[in-house]
C-alpha cells in the first residue's frame, strides 16, 4: 500500500469512532497543554530572571549586623544596596551587634576586593518640598566609592562624588510622583529641617522612592546614627569568580577581628548577589521539574487512553482486517494503518493541546500571574509548539505499537470468523 492509503484508512478509523477517539484526544490535549504551558511559564520566568540578573552587579557582597543560619550567604539574606535588596533579614543573636570602622579596616586585608564602604539608613524622615511633606527613607553612603558599586541608570544629573556635602540623589518616584510639583535638578529638598540640593535623579524603576546622600550628612539627620557605626558594609569583589572565596575570607577575617571563635557565636551575616542568583535559578529549575512531572502524569494517562482506544479499534475492525488480508494486504500494511491511526490521534491531541496552552498563557496576566514577558507577542515559543506536537505523536505511536502489532499478526481465516 502507499503511504497516502495508510493515512486515508487511519483517518477513516478515527472519523468512524468519534466519541471514543475524542475522549482519548482530550486526555492528550490536557497533557500537552499542561506541559507546554508550564514550560512556557518557566521560559518566561527564566528570561525575566536573567533580565534582572543582567542589571545586577554579582560582585557585590553585603555584611549586616546579627546572624542567623538561614540568612547568612543564602537567598534570604539582605540584598546589596542599589540592587533591590533589603538589610532586614538577619535576626540578631547578640544584644546590639554593630559594624564599625574597625571592621572595614579588617576587611582591607582581604584579597580581591575593589571597594569597601559602610552605609546607614533611616526611615520615616520628614521631607519638605514646596509646601508639602512626605515621610521617606534616606540612605547615607560613602560618596567617594558609592558610584563605583552601583549600576543605577540616571534620568538626569549625576551620582554622588567625593566632593559632595549637602546634596542628594533621588529616585524617579520622588522626582515625579511624590509631590504636586516635580522635583528637578538643583531643586532643594528640606529633610528633617536641613536643606539638600538635588544633583541626580535615578531612572524609572531604579529604587524609585529612595534618597541617597553622603554618609556624613545622613548622620546628622538620622536618629541614633553615629559616626563610624554602620547599618551595612558593602564590599565589591574585583571579579565574580572571586566572590565565593571573598565571602569565606570576609567571614574568617571578621570573626578573627571581632574575637569570635565559634561560628554559632557570630554576630554578623554575609550575603552576596551571586549566591542569591544561583539559588533562585536552582529553585526555579526544581519547581519547573516538579510541575512538569505532575503535568506529565496527564500525558501518561492520555497514552493509556490511546492504547485502550487502539485495542478496541482492532477488535471492532477484526473482520475488515481479515478482508484486507484476504485481498492481499500484508502484515506490514495492517501494522502501518493502525500506527498511523494512533499517530493521528496524538497529532490532533497535540495541536489542540498547543491551542489550549496559548489560551492559558494569554489568560495568565488576568489571573494575576504577571511574570509573563509583556514584550513578547506570543508567550509560547515556536520550539515548544513543535516539541508539544512531537511528544504527542510519539506517545500516540508508542501507545499504538502493541495493538497494531496484534492486528498485523491476525490470520485472515480467524479474523473473518470473528463475531
Amino acid at each position: 500500500m502507499r503511504r497516502s492509503t495508510y493515512i486515508k484508512l487511519a483517518t477513516n478509523i478515527l472519523v468512524h469512532s468519534k466519541i471514543r477517539s475524542w475522549l482519548t484526544i482530550i486526555g492528550i490535549v490536557i497533557g500537552v497543554g499542561s506541559v507546554v504551558t508550564i514550560m512556557a511559564l518557566s521560559d518566561s520566568m527564566a528570561a525575566d530572571m536573567e533580565e534582572q540578573f543582567a542589571d545586577m552587579d554579582l560582585t557585590l557582597i553585603q555584611i549586616t549586623p546579627g546572624y542567623s543560619h538561614a540568612s547568612s550567604g543564602g537567598p534570604g539574606g539582605g540584598g546589596p544596596p542599589g540592587m533591590g535588596g533589603s538589610s532586614s533579614s538577619t535576626s540578631s543573636d547578640d544584644d546590639d551587634p554593630e559594624l564599625t570602622k574597625k571592621d572595614i579596616q579588617a576587611l582591607k586585608a582581604v584579597d580581591n576586593l575593589d571597594y569597601i564602604y559602610g552605609e546607614i539608613s533611616g526611615s520615616d524622615l520628614e521631607v519638605y518640598f514646596m509646601g508639602e511633606t512626605a515621610d521617606l527613607s534616606v540612605t547615607g553612603v560613602d560618596s567617594q566609592v558609592w558610584q563605583y558599586t552601583v549600576t543605577y541608570e540616571l534620568e538626569s544629573g549625576r551620582l554622588l562624588d567625593a566632593s559632595d556635602a549637602n546634596v542628594v540623589v533621588i529616585g524617579y518616584g520622588i522626582a515625579h510622583d511624590m509631590f504636586d510639583d516635580e522635583v528637578g535638578l538643583n531643586r532643594v529638598l528640606t529633610i528633617e529641617g536641613k536643606s539638600y540640593r538635588v544633583v541626580g535623579i535615578l531612572a524609572e524603576d531604579e529604587d524609585d522612592n529612595s534618597i541617597f546622600m553622603p554618609i556624613d550628612a545622613a548622620v546628622e539627620i538620622i536618629e541614633d546614627a553615629e559616626n563610624g557605626v554602620y547599618d551595612t558594609i558593602v564590599v565589591k569583589a574585583s571579579d565574580v569568580d572571586y566572590v565565593e572565596t571573598a565571602v569565606d575570607d570576609i567571614e574568617e577575617r571578621l570573626m578573627l577581628s571581632r574575637g569570635i571563635m565559634d561560628e554559632d557565636d557570630r554576630d554578623f551575616s554575609v550575603s552576596d548577589s551571586l549566591s542569591r542568583a544561583e539559588s533562585a535559578s536552582e529553585m526555579m529549575e526544581s519547581m519547573t521539574i516538579f510541575l512538569g512531572a505532575i503535568a506529565g502524569v496527564s500525558l501518561l494517562v492520555g497514552s493509556v487512553g490511546i492504547a485502550n482506544t487502539m485495542f478496541t479499534s482492532v477488535m471492532e475492525k477484526t473482520k475488515e482486517i481479515g478482508t484486507m488480508k484476504a485481498i492481499g494486504a500484508k502484515n506490514g500494511d495492517i501494522l502501518m494503518i493502525f500506527l498511523f491511526n494512533s499517530a493521528l490521534v496524538g497529532f490532533v491531541g497535540g495541536v489542540l493541546g498547543i491551542v489550549l496552552s496559548l489560551v492559558l498563557t494569554s489568560l495568565m496576566p488576568y489571573l494575576g500571574i504577571s511574570m509573563m514577558r509583556s514584550s513578547m507577542g506570543m508567550t509560547v515559543a515556536p520550539y515548544l509548539m513543535v516539541l508539544g506536537v512531537s511528544i504527542a505523536i510519539f506517545i500516540g505511536v508508542l501507545s499504538g505499537i502493541i495493538p497494531a502489532y496484534n492486528a498485523s499478526k491476525m490470520r485472515p481465516v480467524d479474523a473473518l470468523r470473528y463475531e
